[in-house]
């Protein structure tokens, strides 16, 4: 059975047991929000500790994000015009994803921050940042990197442009398909 029909499988029996699965269009709430929020944002009028409606919390908690997680993708995209608002998208579907098919819907109570990521010149079979973008890439899957630290960051998307042009999402769905075997993803890349 291929990925997809097991990813299909999973969510059904999810929703079969009463579990909740967002509804068709939360993607098109999601850029609402984002349009919102970046707009704010270039307004100087948007603190993501306060300026999400009730309604706001629920659309990110349903895809399991954190407030922080779309602000950083604002900030960055208000301020250099990357990761486009598209790319937001992307990352937050391969995220929901993972969160409904191997959360079954819970968040995870672990954090990663700034300390526990190798360092940027740390390598893995001879490519420099990897084990660093490895790590923030399973910790973005898992909803499990703290509000100071970012998925597709400057130093992410220079990566990621370096080898290959890789979309942040399709890195994302990668690693989760390698199932923590950090050798899939070097001979992904390898063959770039």
């Amino acid at each position: 059975m291929g990925k997809l029909k097991r990813l299909a499988k999973k969510l059904l029996a999810y929703a079969g047991r009463g579990f909740h699965v967002p509804s068709m269009n939360w993607n098109d709430t999601f850029e609402s929000l984002f349009e919102r929020c970046a707009a704010d944002y270039k307004a100087g009028n948007f603190d993501y500790n306060k300026d999400y409606s009730a309604e706001d919390l629920a659309l990110l908690a349903s895809v399991g994000y954190k407030r922080r997680e779309l602000f950083d993708f604002i900030e960055d995209y208000v301020d250099g015009g990357v990761p486009t608002p598209s790319t937001a998208l992307l990352v937050a579907a391969v995220r929901r994803d993972y969160f409904l098919v191997e959360q079954g819907g819970n968040a995870s109570d672990k954090e990663i921050n700034r300390d526990d990521l190798p360092s940027r010149d740390e390598e893995l079979d001879g490519i420099s940042y990897l084990p660093r973008i490895l790590v923030k890439a399973r910790a973005k899957l898992r909803g499990q990197l703290d509000p100071d630290t970012m998925f597709s960051c400057g130093g992410d998307r220079n990566f990621l442009s370096k080898h290959g042009n890789i979309a942040p999402a399709d890195f994302l769905r990668h690693v989760w398909a390698s199932g923590g075997n950090d050798s899939k993803v070097v001979a992904w890349l390898k063959s770039l």
